[in-house]
C-alpha cells in the first residue's frame, strides 16, 4: 500500500465529505498515519456484540471506526469553510496554509 503524506492534524476540524455520516464534523481524536485514516469521536459509529465472558454479561457495544483521510475535508478556523491544506515558509519555518483564505492553520 502507498504511503500517502498526511496534511491533518489531531485537533482539526474537519467535516465529513463521503459515507453515511456525511456533513457532520467534528474534531480529529487520532491520525493513523499507517492505514491514511483518522479517528473522530461520535462519527462513523458500529454496533459490536461481545459475548459473555465468566461472570461479565454479554453487551452490545458502539464503536468509533475510522475514517479515510479522503473521505473528510479540513474547516478553516478563520473563514469556517471546507478548504485544502497548502504549505508556505515563514521564516525557514514550514507553516500549514488555508486554499482560499490564505490564513496559517
Amino acid at each position: 500500500m502507498k504511503r500517502r503524506k498526511m496534511k491533518l492534524k489531531k485537533g482539526d476540524t474537519v467535516v465529513v465529505t463521503a459515507g453515511k455520516d456525511r456533513g457532520r464534523s467534528g474534531k480529529i481524536d487520532k491520525v493513523l498515519v499507517a492505514d491514511g485514516s483518522v479517528l473522530l469521536p461520535g462519527v462513523n459509529q458500529y454496533k459490536k456484540h461481545v459475548k459473555p465472558k465468566g461472570d461479565k454479561p454479554g453487551e452490545i457495544v458502539t464503536l468509533s471506526r475510522p475514517l479515510d483521510v479522503s473521505k473528510v475535508a479540513l474547516v478553516c478556523p478563520k473563514c469556517k469553510e471546507r478548504t485544502r491544506v497548502g504549505y508556505k515558509f515563514v521564516n525557514d519555518k514550514k507553516v500549514r496554509i488555508c486554499r482560499k483564505c490564505q490564513a496559517e492553520i
